[in-house]
C-alpha cells in the first residue's frame, strides 16, 4: 500500500472516530514474512468529550414496530381528575389579573403535562391547552379541530370557576404509531 493511500486512510478513519495504523492484509503478510518493524494500534475518539461536537451525527433509524393501536387505552378518567387537582390547587383563591393569568397558563399546562407524562402511557404525543378569563357577565365559546383517529385518539377537558376568573383544561392525547 502506498504512503499516500495510507494517508487517505488514516483520515479517513479520523473522522469515523478510530486509527488504525495498518490494514490486517498489511498485518498478516508481515507476520508471514517475518517482518515486525511496524505494530498495528488502534485509538478511538468517541469517549473523548467535546471531540466529536463539530461533526454532525447521522439520524438514528428505528425499526418499525408494526404496531398499529395502542396496548391500553388513555386513561380519560385519571386524567380528569389531575385536571381537576391541579386548577382547583393553583386557581382556587386567585383573583383575576392578566398578568398574572399569563403566567398561570404556561406554569399550569407544565404542571399538567409532567403529571399526565407521569402516568407512563407509551406511545401518546400530549398536547395541553389552558385557557383563563375573567369572570364578568360575559360568555365565550371555544371551539377546536384535530385531525386524528377516533378509535385510538381522545381528550380530558375540565372547566373551572371562582369567584373572579374562570379556566378551561384540555388534554389531547394523540397515538403515535
Amino acid at each position: 500500500m502506498s504512503d499516500i493511500a495510507k494517508e487517505k486512510a488514516a483520515r479517513l478513519l479520523r473522522k469515523r472516530g478510530s486509527v488504525s495504523s495498518l490494514s490486517s492484509h498489511e498485518v498478516k503478510a508481515k507476520e508471514f514474512l517475518g517482518k515486525t518493524k511496524d505494530s498495528m494500534s488502534t485509538v478511538s475518539y468517541m469517549d473523548e468529550p467535546g471531540h466529536h461536537d463539530d461533526l454532525p451525527r447521522p439520524a438514528v433509524q428505528m425499526e418499525n414496530s408494526y404496531q398499529l393501536g395502542p396496548t391500553k387505552r388513555f386513561p380519560v378518567v385519571t386524567v380528569n381528575n389531575i385536571l381537576k387537582d391541579v386548577l382547583t390547587s393553583y386557581l382556587q383563591e386567585k383573583k383575576y389579573e392578566a398578568e398574572l393569568c399569563r403566567q398561570m397558563t404556561k406554569t399550569i399546562s407544565e404542571v399538567i403535562k409532567a403529571r399526565v407524562k407521569e402516568l407512563m402511557i407509551p406511545r401518546y404525543k400530549i398536547i395541553v391547552v389552558i385557557h383563563i378569563g375573567q369572570l364578568n357577565d360575559q360568555s365565550m365559546h371555544i371551539g377546536s379541530r384535530c385531525l386524528w383517529d377516533p378509535t385510538s385518539d381522545t381528550f380530558s377537558s375540565y372547566a373551572f370557576n371562582n369567584t373572579s376568573l374562570f379556566a378551561l383544561a384540555n388534554v389531547y392525547a394523540v397515538y403515535f404509531e
